[in-house]
């Protein structure tokens, strides 16, 4: 069986060292990966290969990086590599008809929620930041529309009470790397693949992340702040501002409000140990890691034991200058 994979980051190597583990027992052959083209990154913005990139030349596999897919040209150069099935795993590209039509067995896609909900591009964030119990990674053949395939293997699992996204992600690479091949394995031997159209009802968009959606409102409830921290972790990084600085929230906990507690949202209520205790709108959110501007994450106890270090009574916000109130 002759396969292209089409992805860019690690979720997306997860899956093709799985597939390569697998090919060489099976005989399957890859003759070509496709992926982002390299990317400026770190402080340098030095070029950087994508983790698929790296991957396939380990295994001395052609690497194709095409700004677009759309065109005859694009169509005709995949077509030329006799594909049975093309397997795209947070490629970031749109596959237009043209090159859905090409694989014998057509194009699926390794996505990371049970569809129909979380459609769309940041499906484990989304997840997260709606406080869903559980999630999983449906194995989808790909037509035009957004997501809208049949789904040919669904697998579950639940989301970990103070799970990150990065922590989250890294299970779902697991679980999809597993599935896909299990899919690869049956259409292999000649088994049939029944893919059921997913549901009219509980359809759900995952958009892309924005730059604002990382600002801390601490009149929401904590919760749901909590919820922002664990979903932006590792990136963008939930944040808030203190003494004009711009702090990352790495980790934090729910805690009640003491019942005697009149300090508005934003407040520090607490400094001292482990715990930077700040007011929200029902209850508290503990903060217990911390970067700050040019830093390294941090404890908060380490934060809190220095000598420049918020006080009780100082407010945190991501609107305008930090007051004490």
């Amino acid at each position: 069986m002759r396969i292209v994979f089409a992805g860019t980051p690690e979720f997306a190597a997860t899956a093709l060292r799985a597939i390569v583990a697998a090919g060489a027992r099976s005989g399957w052959h890859l003759p070509a990966v496709y992926t982002q083209p390299d990317r400026p990154a770190g402080r340098g913005l030095k070029l950087t290969a994508s983790a698929v990139k790296t991957l396939a030349q380990s295994h001395g596999i052609e690497v194709r990086q095409p700004a677009t897919l759309r065109g005859a040209e694009a169509a005709a150069e995949l077509a030329a590599l006799t594909p049975d099935v093309l397997v795209v795993a947070a490629y970031g590209l749109i596959l237009p008809p043209s090159i859905l039509a090409v694989p014998r067995f057509g194009c699926m896609n390794i996505h990371a929620s049970l569809l129909p909900r979380w459609r769309g591009a940041a499906p484990i964030q989304r997840a997260i930041l709606a406080g869903d119990a559980r999630t999983g990674v449906a194995i989808m053949r790909m037509e035009e529309g957004l997501d809208t395939g049949p789904v040919l293997l669904e697998t579950f699992t639940a989301i970990g009470a103070r799970e990150t996204a990065g922590a989250l992600q890294s299970r779902l690479a697991v679980l999809g790397a597993e599935a896909i091949v299990h899919v690869l394995r049956a259409l292999d031997r000649g088994e049939p693949c029944e893919a059921s159209p997913q549901l009219a009802t509980g359809i759900t968009y995952a958009h892309k992340i924005t730059p604002g959606e990382a600002a801390v409102d601490w009149s929401r409830h904590a919760i749901d702040i909590d919820r922002q921290v664990r979903a932006f972790n590792p990136a963008p990084g939930a944040w808030t501002i203190w003494r004009d600085e711009k702090l990352k929230l790495w980790a934090s906990e729910v805690m009640p409000l003491p019942s005697s507690c009149g300090a508005a949202p934003g407040t520090v209520i607490l400094a001292q140990g482990d715990k930077l205790v700040v007011a929200c709108a029902d209850s508290a959110l503990a903060l217990t890691e911390i970067q700050r501007p040019g830093g390294k994450r941090m404890p908060v106890v380490a934060w809190l034991s220095g000598g420049t270090r918020p006080g009780v009574g100082e407010r945190l916000t991501s609107t305008s200058t930090p007051a004490t109130g």
